[in-house]
Protein backbone atom coordinates (compact mmCIF):
# COMPACT_ATOMS: atom_id res chain seq x y z
CA UNK A 1 0.00 0.00 0.00
CA UNK A 2 1.94 3.35 -0.95
CA UNK A 3 0.43 6.44 -0.26
CA UNK A 4 1.95 10.33 -1.39
CA UNK A 5 2.98 12.87 1.55
CA UNK A 6 -0.71 14.36 1.40
CA UNK A 7 -2.07 10.76 1.40
CA UNK A 8 -0.16 9.90 4.58
CA UNK A 9 -1.19 13.64 6.55
CA UNK A 10 -4.81 12.82 5.50
CA UNK A 11 -4.80 9.03 6.44
CA UNK A 12 -3.29 9.70 9.92
CA UNK A 13 -6.05 12.79 10.75
CA UNK A 14 -9.28 11.49 8.74
CA UNK A 15 -12.59 10.89 10.33
CA UNK A 16 -12.17 7.29 9.02
CA UNK A 17 -8.70 6.90 10.77
CA UNK A 18 -9.42 8.06 13.87
CA UNK A 19 -7.88 4.70 15.71
CA UNK A 20 -4.56 4.95 13.80
CA UNK A 21 -4.31 8.65 14.61
CA UNK A 22 -5.04 8.08 17.98
CA UNK A 23 -1.57 5.40 18.29
CA UNK A 24 1.77 7.02 19.05
CA UNK A 25 3.27 8.60 16.30
CA UNK A 26 6.55 9.31 17.18
CA UNK A 27 9.73 11.48 15.42
CA UNK A 28 12.76 11.13 17.21
CA UNK A 29 15.37 14.00 17.27
CA UNK A 30 18.60 12.72 17.75
CA UNK A 31 21.08 15.62 18.83
CA UNK A 32 24.05 13.80 16.99
CA UNK A 33 22.71 13.69 13.50
CA UNK A 34 21.53 17.16 13.99
CA UNK A 35 21.44 19.59 17.04
CA UNK A 36 18.13 20.73 17.41
CA UNK A 37 17.93 24.38 20.40
CA UNK A 38 15.80 27.23 20.87
CA UNK A 39 16.65 28.80 17.74
CA UNK A 40 15.45 25.97 15.74
CA UNK A 41 12.93 23.66 18.30
CA UNK A 42 10.23 25.95 16.60
CA UNK A 43 10.51 24.55 13.14
CA UNK A 44 10.81 20.98 14.40
CA UNK A 45 7.66 21.19 16.36
CA UNK A 46 5.80 22.51 13.55
CA UNK A 47 7.27 20.20 11.06
CA UNK A 48 6.17 17.33 13.10
CA UNK A 49 2.97 18.63 13.56
CA UNK A 50 2.58 19.26 9.23
CA UNK A 51 4.29 15.55 9.02
CA UNK A 52 0.85 14.20 11.27
CA UNK A 53 3.11 13.48 14.24
CA UNK A 54 1.45 13.70 17.51
CA UNK A 55 4.90 13.08 19.66
CA UNK A 56 8.30 13.91 19.79
CA UNK A 57 10.97 12.04 21.51
CA UNK A 58 13.55 15.05 22.11
CA UNK A 59 16.97 14.10 23.04
CA UNK A 60 18.01 16.12 25.68
CA UNK A 61 20.90 13.78 27.13
CA UNK A 62 23.69 12.29 25.85
CA UNK A 63 26.37 9.81 27.51
CA UNK A 64 25.91 11.36 30.69
CA UNK A 65 25.86 14.81 30.15
CA UNK A 66 22.32 16.58 30.32
CA UNK A 67 22.25 19.18 27.06
CA UNK A 68 19.94 21.71 27.94
CA UNK A 69 18.92 23.80 31.39
CA UNK A 70 15.47 22.97 33.27
CA UNK A 71 14.20 26.41 32.16
CA UNK A 72 14.83 25.78 28.69
CA UNK A 73 13.31 22.30 28.55
CA UNK A 74 10.38 23.58 29.99
CA UNK A 75 10.16 26.17 27.49
CA UNK A 76 10.53 23.36 24.93
CA UNK A 77 7.95 21.43 27.24
CA UNK A 78 4.88 24.47 26.60
CA UNK A 79 6.04 24.96 22.91
CA UNK A 80 5.43 21.35 22.14
CA UNK A 81 2.13 21.51 23.99
CA UNK A 82 0.99 24.22 22.20
CA UNK A 83 1.56 22.33 18.67
CA UNK A 84 -0.77 19.36 19.91
CA UNK A 85 2.61 17.58 20.34
CA UNK A 86 3.45 15.10 23.20
CA UNK A 87 7.22 15.03 24.26
CA UNK A 88 9.11 12.43 25.51
CA UNK A 89 12.51 13.53 27.04
CA UNK A 90 15.01 11.06 25.39
CA UNK A 91 18.47 9.85 27.24
CA UNK A 92 20.91 8.09 25.03
CA UNK A 93 22.91 6.17 27.64
CA UNK A 94 25.90 4.32 26.67
CA UNK A 95 27.30 3.55 30.22
CA UNK A 96 25.95 1.97 33.56
CA UNK A 97 27.99 4.62 35.10
CA UNK A 98 25.82 7.39 33.63
CA UNK A 99 23.10 8.24 35.88
CA UNK A 100 19.46 9.56 35.25
CA UNK A 101 18.95 13.27 35.21
CA UNK A 102 16.79 13.26 37.93
CA UNK A 103 16.45 17.10 37.75
CA UNK A 104 14.20 17.11 34.38
CA UNK A 105 12.19 14.91 35.56
CA UNK A 106 8.67 17.60 36.86
CA UNK A 107 8.62 20.01 33.90
CA UNK A 108 5.44 18.98 32.73
CA UNK A 109 7.05 16.56 29.98
CA UNK A 110 4.66 13.35 29.00
CA UNK A 111 7.39 10.72 29.58
CA UNK A 112 11.02 9.75 29.57
CA UNK A 113 12.10 7.56 26.68
CA UNK A 114 15.34 5.49 27.92
CA UNK A 115 17.30 5.01 24.89
CA UNK A 116 20.18 2.53 25.75
CA UNK A 117 20.18 -0.48 23.40
CA UNK A 118 24.10 -0.98 23.63
CA UNK A 119 23.96 -1.68 27.05
CA UNK A 120 23.66 -5.16 28.83
CA UNK A 121 20.25 -6.68 29.31
CA UNK A 122 20.96 -6.22 33.10
CA UNK A 123 21.81 -2.45 32.82
CA UNK A 124 19.00 -1.65 30.95
CA UNK A 125 17.18 -3.49 33.65
CA UNK A 126 18.66 -1.85 36.21
CA UNK A 127 17.84 1.37 34.62
CA UNK A 128 14.41 1.08 34.02
CA UNK A 129 13.62 0.57 37.44
CA UNK A 130 15.31 2.92 38.89
CA UNK A 131 13.13 5.39 36.35
CA UNK A 132 10.12 3.62 37.04
CA UNK A 133 10.78 4.18 41.14
CA UNK A 134 11.27 7.30 41.03
CA UNK A 135 9.56 8.83 38.15
CA UNK A 136 5.45 9.16 37.95
CA UNK A 137 5.02 9.95 34.46
CA UNK A 138 5.49 7.76 31.11
CA UNK A 139 8.29 5.60 30.43
CA UNK A 140 9.14 4.27 27.34
CA UNK A 141 12.70 2.26 25.72
CA UNK A 142 13.42 1.83 22.57
CA UNK A 143 15.18 -1.29 22.21
CA UNK A 144 17.40 -3.05 19.04
CA UNK A 145 16.64 -6.72 20.75
CA UNK A 146 13.66 -7.75 18.94
CA UNK A 147 12.61 -10.45 21.79
CA UNK A 148 13.28 -7.53 24.78
CA UNK A 149 11.57 -8.43 27.94
CA UNK A 150 11.63 -5.01 29.19
CA UNK A 151 8.13 -3.97 30.20
CA UNK A 152 7.93 0.04 29.99
CA UNK A 153 4.23 1.90 29.38
CA UNK A 154 5.90 2.02 25.22
CA UNK A 155 8.43 -0.45 24.21
CA UNK A 156 9.39 0.56 20.99
CA UNK A 157 12.02 -1.75 18.68
CA UNK A 158 14.05 -0.62 16.04
CA UNK A 159 12.71 -2.34 13.06
CA UNK A 160 14.56 -0.95 10.78
CA UNK A 161 14.54 -1.84 7.15
CA UNK A 162 12.19 -4.79 5.71
CA UNK A 163 14.51 -7.54 7.11
CA UNK A 164 12.84 -6.66 10.96
CA UNK A 165 9.19 -6.58 9.49
CA UNK A 166 8.44 -10.17 10.68
CA UNK A 167 8.91 -7.98 14.12
CA UNK A 168 6.21 -5.97 13.84
CA UNK A 169 3.36 -6.96 16.23
CA UNK A 170 0.79 -5.81 18.04
CA UNK A 171 1.98 -4.50 21.90
CA UNK A 172 4.87 -2.88 20.84
CA UNK A 173 5.56 0.48 18.69
CA UNK A 174 7.10 -0.13 15.23
CA UNK A 175 10.16 1.99 13.63
CA UNK A 176 10.93 3.05 10.73
CA UNK A 177 14.57 4.48 9.85
CA UNK A 178 15.00 7.30 7.12
CA UNK A 179 18.95 5.79 6.30
CA UNK A 180 16.86 2.08 5.47
CA UNK A 181 14.85 3.80 2.99
CA UNK A 182 15.67 3.77 -0.38
CA UNK A 183 12.87 6.60 -1.99
CA UNK A 184 10.24 8.74 -0.31
CA UNK A 185 7.78 5.97 -1.93
CA UNK A 186 9.59 2.99 0.02
CA UNK A 187 9.55 5.28 3.27
CA UNK A 188 5.81 5.80 2.82
CA UNK A 189 5.03 2.18 2.59
CA UNK A 190 7.43 1.02 5.62
CA UNK A 191 5.47 3.77 7.31
CA UNK A 192 2.02 3.54 7.00
CA UNK A 193 3.16 -0.65 7.34
CA UNK A 194 4.82 -0.06 10.74
CA UNK A 195 1.36 1.86 11.91
CA UNK A 196 -1.08 -0.38 10.78
CA UNK A 197 0.30 -3.63 12.01
CA UNK A 198 1.77 -2.32 15.50
CA UNK A 199 0.40 -0.09 18.27
CA UNK A 200 2.61 3.14 16.84
CA UNK A 201 5.47 3.73 15.04
CA UNK A 202 8.51 6.22 15.31
CA UNK A 203 10.82 7.44 12.88
CA UNK A 204 13.99 7.78 13.22
CA UNK A 205 14.86 10.87 12.62
CA UNK A 206 14.22 14.27 12.00
CA UNK A 207 17.61 15.10 10.74
CA UNK A 208 16.98 11.99 8.80
CA UNK A 209 13.51 13.19 7.04
CA UNK A 210 15.27 16.74 6.25
CA UNK A 211 18.21 15.29 4.45
CA UNK A 212 15.73 13.08 2.36
CA UNK A 213 13.45 15.57 1.70
CA UNK A 214 10.33 13.53 2.90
Amino acid sequence: MLLSAAAVGIYLVSAGSQKAAAKPVILYVNQGNGVVNGSNFGNMASYAVSRGFNTVFFQVYRQGALLFSPALLASFVNESHSEGLKIFFALYITDRSQGLPSSIYSLGEDGINLDMSTLALSDQQAFLASLEGSYHGQTAVTATNMTSPLKPNLLILETYGSSFQQYIRHGIIASVGVFTTTSHQDYQSQFVYALQNSDGVMVFDYAGLLKAGY
